[in-house]
C-alpha cells in the first residue's frame, strides 16, 4: 500500500475522485507554464533585437526551428517516460515507478550529452544545410554551440518534469520555469546592455537559466518522500523500463521532428510571397503560439488521465476522462480562437504598423485560429491513445494526416495558378486537423476495446 505524505497536495491522483475538477487542477499550471516559455523566449529575442542589432536577432531567430528539429527526438522520449510513470503510480506499483524516475534522470543525461556532441560539431554545418545567410552565419552558430552546451541540462529539466506530471504534478515545475525566467530576463539585459555581448550573452543566459530549473528539479525528487524520489546513487537504466520508455517516445519523438520538417516546406511557400506576407505570417505564427500552448495542454492532460487508469485498470474512467478532455479542449479552442479571429486585426497590429502587414496577418490568423479547436481534438486523441499503450498508430496516422495532406495540398490544389493564394494554403491546416482527427476517433475507439480487453482479461 502506497503511503501518502505531506507533499500530496501536490500530486493529483486521478483513479479517483472528480474528474473535470482534476482536469482543470492539472491543465492550468500546464498552460500557465508555457505561456511564460512563450514569454521569456519572446523576451530573448526582444532583448538582442533592440540592444544588438537586426543581424544579432536574425541570429537567434534562424535557430529555433533548427533546435526544435535536433531536440524533439529526444522530447519525445521524456514523453515515454511520463507515461511509463503514470502507469506505474496508476497502479500503484512503487518499485517500477522508483526504477522508472531513475532510468529516466540517466536518460536525460545521456540525451543532453548526445545533443551536445551533435550541436556543437556540427552547428556551422547544419545552418548552412538549412540556407542560414553569410552575414548572419557566425553568429547564429555561436549562439547555437553555446546552446547545446547547456542543452542537459535543458533535459533534465524535460524528463523531470515529466516524472513530475506523470504523478499529477504540474505546479512545481510552474514554480521552478518562472524563477529560471526571471532570472533569464535580468541576465539578458545585464549581459546584452551591461557587457555587450550580444548574441553570446543571450545563450549564456539562456544556459544559467536552464540549469537553475533543473537543479530545482533535481532537488524537488531528491527531497521527495513518495516512490517518485530521487536517490543519485541508484541512477541507473533498467532495459525493461527502458524498453518501454523508447517503445512510446521514439514514435512521439519521430513525429515531432517529421512535423518540424513538414513546417519548413510550407515555410518555403509562404517565402515565395515576399517579405510582407512572410512578415504577416510570422506575426499570426506568434499569436497561434498561444492558441496551440492551450491545446496541447489538454493533449498531456488526457495522456495523463489515460496513462494513471490504464495502471489502475479503471476503463470506464479513461473514457470519462477522454470524453471530458476532449470537452473542454474544444470549448477552450473555440473561446480563445474565435476572440482570436474576431480582433485578428488589432492582435497583429501588435507587431507591426504596416497595413499591409496586417491586411495579410489577418487573412492567416482569421482562418488558423477560428478552426484551431479541431487541432486541439487532434492532438488530445493522440495524447489518449499513448496514455493506452498505442504511439506508433497515432505517429503514422498524424503523419499521413497532419503532415501527408498538406504536402499533397501544396503540390496540387496549391500548384494550380488559380487557388495559388496564400489563403487556400492556410487552408491546408483545418482541413489536415479534421481528417486526421475523424481517423483518430475511430482508432482510439478501436484501441480503448484492446487495451480493455488485454488488460482487463475481458
Amino acid at each position: 500500500m502506497r503511503t501518502r505524505n505531506t507533499q500530496k497536495n501536490y500530486q493529483i491522483d486521478m483513479t479517483s475522485g472528480p474528474l473535470l475538477s482534476e482536469i482543470f487542477v492539472f491543465t492550468l499550471p500546464l498552460i500557465s507554464s508555457n505561456i511564460l516559455q512563450l514569454l521569456f523566449n519572446a523576451a530573448d529575442v526582444i532583448v538582442v533585437g533592440r540592444f544588438a542589432g537586426d543581424n544579432s536577432l536574425a541570429a537567434v531567430g534562424s535557430t529555433g526551428s533548427l533546435i526544435n528539429l535536433i531536440t524533439n527526438l529526444f522530447i519525445g522520449l521524456s514523453i515515454g517516460a511520463n507515461v511509463i510513470a503514470a502507469k506505474h503510480f496508476g497502479a500503484k506499483d512503487d518499485k517500477n515507478l522508483s526504477e522508472t524516475v531513475h532510468t529516466a534522470m540517466l536518460l536525460s543525461i545521456i540525451s543532453g550529452i548526445i545533443l551536445t556532441i551533435i550541436g556543437v560539431i556540427s552547428a556551422e554545418f547544419l545552418l548552412r544545410l538549412t540556407g542560414s545567410p553569410e552575414d548572419v552565419l557566425p553568429l547564429a552558430a555561436d549562439y547555437l554551440r553555446i546552446y547545446f552546451l547547456g542543452i542537459t541540462t535543458t533535459m533534465i529539466y524535460n524528463f523531470g518534469s515529466a516524472v513530475l506530471r506523470a504523478v499529477g504534478d504540474t505546479k512545481r515545475p510552474l514554480y521552478f520555469l518562472f524563477a529560471a525566467g526571471v532570472v533569464n530576463v535580468i541576465l539578458n539585459l545585464v549581459f546584452v546592455i551591461v557587457f555587450g555581448m550580444g548574441v553570446s550573452g543571450v545563450a549564456i543566459a539562456t544556459c544559467i537559466s536552464q540549469t537553475i530549473s533543473a537543479v530545482c528539479i533535481v532537488l524537488c525528487l531528491i527531497r521527495e518522500k513518495s516512490a517518485i524520489h530521487l536517490d543519485v546513487r541508484k541512477l541507473r537504466l533498467n532495459h525493461v523500463i527502458l524498453a518501454k520508455i523508447f517503445r512510446t517516445g521514439l514514435p512521439a519523438g519521430i513525429q515531432g521532428m517529421l512535423f518540424s520538417l513538414s513546417n519548413v516546406v510550407i515555410q518555403s511557400s509562404v517565402n515565395s510571397f515576399g517579405p510582407v506576407i512572410i512578415a504577416g505570417n510570422s506575426a499570426s505564427q506568434n499569436i497561434e503560439g498561444f492558441i496551440w500552448i492551450a491545446m496541447n495542454s489538454f493533449s498531456q492532460t488526457a495522456l495523463c488521465i489515460a496513462s494513471q487508469n490504464l495502471g489502475a485498470k479503471n476503463f470506464a474512467r479513461i473514457k470519462k476522462g477522454v470524453i471530458e478532455s476532449l470537452l473542454c479542449v474544444t470549448a477552450t479552442g473555440i473561446i480563445i480562437g474565435w476572440t482570436a479571429a474576431h480582433f485578428s486585426g488589432n492582435l497583429i497590429r501588435i507587431y507591426s504598423e504596416s497595413p499591409e502587414v496586417i491586411a495579410s496577418g489577418t487573412v492567416r490568423l482569421r482562418i488558423i485560429a477560428g478552426t484551431y479547436f479541431l487541432c486541439g481534438i487532434m492532438d488530445t486523441l493522440v495524447g489518449a491513445l499513448r496514455g493506452i499503450g498505442y504511439s506508433v498508430m497515432p505517429m503514422i496516422v498524424s503523419l499521413l494526416g497532419a503532415c501527408g495532406i498538406r504536402l499533397l495540398w501544396i503540390a496540387t490544389v496549391f500548384a494550380v495558378p488559380e487557388f495559388h493564394e496564400t489563403q487556400v494554403l492556410y487552408y491546408s491546416y483545418p482541413i489536415s486537423w479534421l481528417i486526421t482527427a475523424a481517423v483518430h476517433i475511430v482508432c482510439f475507439a478501436v484501441c480503448f476495446k484492446k487495451a480493455r480487453r488485454k488488460f482487463s482479461g475481458e
